[in-house]
C-alpha cells in the first residue's frame, strides 16, 4: 500500500510516517518503480505498536529500541520498559499528592490571612 492509504487506515499522518521511517521506528518502505513507497501489513502493525507506546508515555526513544528487538529479547525489553515507566508514574502520582497537599495548604492559609484582613504575601 502507498503512504497515503496507509496514513488513512492507520490514522496516522503520512508526514508522522515519514518522520517514525526517518527516526528509526519504522523500516524504511520499499520502493515502486514510481518511486512511491509501498508499506505492506507490518507496517500497520508496527505504527500500532508506536501509537500504543506513546499513549503509554514511552519516549520515542524508549519504543525505538523496544521495536528493534525480536524473540525473548522482545519480551525481556518490553517488561523492563513497562516496570521503569510504572517506576515514573509513581513518581510522578508521589509529586502530585505533595504539591496538592501543599497547595491546599497555601490556600487555607491565604483564606485565613483574607479573613484577618492581612496581606497573604507575608506567607
Amino acid at each position: 500500500m502507498k503512504i497515503g492509504e496507509l496514513a488513512e487506515r492507520s490514522g496516522i499522518a503520512a508526514s508522522a510516517i515519514r518522520y517514525y521511517e526517518k527516526a528509526g521506528l519504522m523500516p524504511k518502505a520499499q520502493r515502486g518503480q514510481n518511486g512511491y513507497r509501498a508499506y505492506d501489513e507490518g507496517a500497520m502493525e508496527r505504527l500500532h505498536v508506536i501509537q500504543v507506546g506513546q499513549q503509554l508515555g514511552f519516549t520515542l526513544e524508549a519504543i525505538r529500541a523496544v521495536v528493534a528487538l525480536e524473540g525473548s529479547a522482545l519480551h525481556e525489553g518490553l517488561m523492563r520498559n513497562l516496570d521503569a515507566r510504572l517506576v515514573d508514574i509513581d513518581h510522578m502520582m508521589q509529586a502530585l499528592v505533595e504539591q496538592r497537599a501543599a497547595l491546599l495548604d497555601t490556600k487555607q492559609k491565604i483564606q485565613a490571612t483574607w479573613e484577618k484582613r492581612e496581606c497573604p504575601a507575608s506567607l
